[in-house]
Order: structure tokens, then C-alpha cells, then sequence
């Protein structure tokens, strides 16, 4: 009988784990560290060893947060058959993001709030800038394959489904619940259907 051992999370992305719920709660600027290390259940020290400061750890929270909304939309995405579709798992990853079970409800896109605390240059605020632009670009990118022969009305309509999902989703924080994606995914599918 053999025994698999069990591997505990690092320090580091337990650290991470906890910033990512804090920060969400709470806010970057209302979390301190001693609060990151006690839920993170480690000492201060480790802190220092894994993030050179805090402005680390929340760069490494923002590229957290997107990588988990892209994996969200990679399994929507292999779902999905066509371009309409993929488009239509875009909102259906951001209505699965505003789903998740927060400790104190949905409040919003957790890379809008934390780029809303951050300065206009600082590197986790661009951050989030370059995550918006890959949803952006992937809208753009099926709606090319869609209208094949109209690249700029493809990246016109990309805009205005990005600005339909990103209002989406800030009502949805304001309301609390993802309804508002729900509905923004229908309007996404009723343009589409124009297409």
C-alpha cells in the first residue's frame, strides 16, 4: 500500500491566495501586510523572501487574477463551436468570474477595482490595461473570422462589445450578481445574429 503525499501550496502562492482574497474584499490600499501573512499563514519574513514588496505581490495578485479569467475562458472557449460562439464564451467566462463564490459577495472585476487604487504609471494598473486589451483582441479576432472581408467593422464592433461587456460587468459589482452579464450576453448574441 502506497502513500501519496499530499503537496501543500508554497508560501508564495499561499501569500498570493490570500492577498487575492484581501485585496478583493477590501481593497489594495485597506490591506497590510500583517493581514496578508496572518490569513496566508506564514511568517512576515516569508514575505520578503517570495515579494520584494508589496507592490509585487499585488503585480503578482493582477497576473493571478488574469490568468485565472483566461483559463475560465479556455474552457468556455473549447466548447465553443465557431466564432460566434467563442465571442458569446467570452461573457460567459466573465458571467462564470462573477459567479464565483466571494466571501463577501461579487463586487466588480477584481482588476478594475485594483487598477481604480493604483497610480496612472504604475506596472500592476498597466497590467490590467494589457489584460482589457487581450479580451478585446480576442473579441476582435472571432469577429474577423466572422466578417472576413470587413477587418475594421470587425474591430469596430469588437469595441462595442468590449464596452457592452466591461459596463456589464461594473453594474453587475454595483447589483452584486452576474445578471447584468447574463443580459449583456444577450444583446452580444442578438448583434451577432445581425452579422
Amino acid at each position: 500500500m502506497s502513500q501519496t503525499a499530499v503537496r501543500l501550496p508554497s508560501a508564495r502562492d499561499r501569500l498570493i491566495k490570500a492577498a487575492a482574497d484581501l485585496f478583493y474584499n477590501d481593497g489594495i490600499a485597506a490591506t497590510g501586510i500583517d493581514a496578508i501573512t496572518r490569513r496566508a499563514g506564514v511568517a512576515k519574513q516569508s514575505l520578503y523572501n517570495n515579494f520584494s514588496s508589496k507592490a509585487e505581490l499585488v503585480a503578482a495578485y493582477i497576473d493571478a487574477r488574469h490568468a485565472e479569467w483566461l483559463a475560465l475562458y479556455a474552457i468556455r472557449e473549447a466548447a465553443a463551436v465557431g466564432a460566434r460562439e467563442k465571442i458569446l464564451a467570452v461573457f460567459d467566462a466573465y458571467g462564470d468570474h462573477a459567479a464565483g463564490a466571494y466571501e463577501r459577495g461579487f463586487r466588480g472585476c477584481g482588476l478594475l477595482n485594483a487598477a481604480a487604487e493604483l497610480t496612472s504609471g504604475d506596472d500592476a494598473r498597466l497590467a490590467v490595461r494589457r489584460h482589457k486589451e487581450d479580451v478585446d483582441a480576442i473579441l476582435a479576432c472571432q469577429l474577423k473570422t466572422l466578417l472576413p472581408g470587413a477587418p475594421e467593422q470587425a474591430e469596430h464592433l469588437a469595441a462595442h462589445l468590449s464596452f457592452l461587456l466591461e459596463g456589464a460587468m461594473t453594474r453587475a459589482g454595483l447589483e452584486g450578481n452576474g445578471r447584468r452579464v447574463v443580459q449583456a450576453r444577450a444583446i452580444a448574441r442578438d448583434i451577432l445574429d445581425t452579422l
